[in-house]
């Protein structure tokens, strides 16, 4: 009987103690919900823009022993910028606090005028800030309904939807050759191909790529394989006027040259 009575006293100790911790660790993150002092914001993460201009859209770039904030105040602030997909915020000390930023996938560059709009993931259109890293991302030049882009609105149509295939296609294939392709043109001057076939141009290789239209990924494969082929032979591709990879298992390079896959 005593001995129960002990098991039942040190049981109830055990479960008033796992009660008091369970309490304040409750008390412990309501207490960080609340507003916080905040010396001072580091972000990381951020590539398009630097810590600065981002702390100056949150208004987050001085900071004195005054300043109080939440860490869901602090997210929702950087997640208001149209650069980032996703903010995570912890302290890192008592008073400083850590910006982890995912920012929006950009696929190119769209030339409207004298006004250059970023088209990201999910087919959006976003403004280019002052001071923004603009990186190589490829121009998609003659769109159709290109005077409709908006900034912050999704833009999305038969061109568009091919740009971001044949961007998909070339990261996915060949790191090398999509950190050098340089423009998407759905216009292309050259007079013997077709209105609605698309031209390539890639940094560094001097004819003209004839994309033509579908068959992404076996056309990407095909070009790269070429472009090994003729690694050694740089003068017979900058001698060359185009490289047309519309046709079925071939590749045409300028108006005389077939190359068989």
């Amino acid at each position: 009987m005593v001995r129960e009575t002990k098991i039942k006293i040190i049981g109830t100790g055990i479960f008033i103690i796992l009660l008091l911790g369970i309490a304040y660790l409750v008390y412990h993150s309501n207490k960080i919900d609340k507003n916080e002092i905040i010396e001072s914001v580091k972000v990381t993460g951020n590539r398009l823009l630097s810590e600065n201009d981002y702390l100056t859209f949150t208004r987050l770039s001085e900071l004195s022993n005054k300043n109080k904030f939440s860490l869901p105040v602090i997210k929702s602030r950087f997640e208001k910028h149209p650069y980032v997909l996703k903010a995570d915020v912890k302290f890192i000390s008592e008073k400083k606090v850590k910006v982890f930023l995912i920012e929006k996938r950009i696929y190119g560059v769209i030339i409207r005028g004298s006004e250059a709009l970023f088209v990201a993931e999910g087919f959006q259109v976003l403004p280019v800030f002052p001071n923004t890293k603009v990186f190589d991302f490829p121009v998609i030049s003659n769109i159709d309904e290109e005077r409709t882009l908006k900034p912050l609105k999704k833009f999305r149509n038969k061109d568009i939807v091919q740009a971001f295939k044949i961007i998909d296609a070339i990261h996915i294939t060949s790191e090398k050759l999509w950190s050098k392709l340089s423009e998407i043109n759905f216009k292309s001057q050259i007079n013997f191909i077709n209105e609605n076939d698309i031209v390539l141009t890639i940094s560094g290789i001097n004819p003209s790529v004839i994309f033509g239209r579908g068959n992404e990924a076996s056309k990407i494969v095909g070009l790269e394989t070429l472009l090994k082929g003729f690694s050694n032979d740089k003068n017979f591709l900058a001698e060359s006027d185009y490289i047309d990879l519309r046709f079925n298992q071939s590749i045409y390079i300028g108006n005389t040259q077939r190359v068989e896959l």
